[in-house]
């Protein structure tokens, strides 16, 4: 699976998309639009790397970002289904993480969390310790996740 194959299944299903970046900063709408033809697709992308902008632009909750952090699968959730309600689009996937250096006991470098929200499904969400990669290397874990999350949302139902 690329992003070719990404572009050509939700055409064909007839599904439109958004993303919600924190620390990959756009680098999953880069790759998704790198594909001639991805603007029958791709809708936006929302690059949110501050707390306020998360707020702002997808409605995340300040109760939810004070009670348990931006890097957490309640704001991932949040951003995904403000993300996917906000542009009205059919999926939508968030990530919110630490790509490093550093990070604490609780919230380690590498630990992503992500969610997809699916017009008419449950959202799906989940925590991935990519582990201390550096920064580039988190990063690019990230956005190859969140787009095998778009792939499998798209190829688990076959009538899209």
């Amino acid at each position: 699976m690329d992003t070719t194959d990404i572009i050509r299944e939700a055409r064909a299903k007839g599904l439109t998309l958004a993303t919600a970046e924190s620390c990959t900063a756009g680098m999953i709408t880069a790759a998704l639009t790198d594909v001639a033809g991805s603007s029958a697709v791709v809708d936006r992308g929302y690059v949110t790397y501050s707390n306020r902008a998360k707020q702002e632009m997808l409605g995340v909750e300040q109760a939810t970002l004070e009670a348990v952090g931006a890097v957490s699968e309640e704001v991932a959730t949040e951003m995904a289904e403000g993300a996917q309600t906000r542009a009205d689009v059919d999926i939508a996937v968030a990530v919110t993480g630490i790509a490093g250096p550093g990070g604490s006991e609780h919230k380690p470098e590498g630990r992503v969390c992500f969610a997809l929200a699916r017009r008419n499904q449950p959202t799906h969400v989940e925590t991935v310790d990519f582990g201390p990669l550096g920064r580039d290397g988190v990063r690019t874990a990230t956005r190859d996740h969140a787009l095998t999350l778009i792939w499998q949302s798209l190829t688990a139902d076959p009538l899209g």
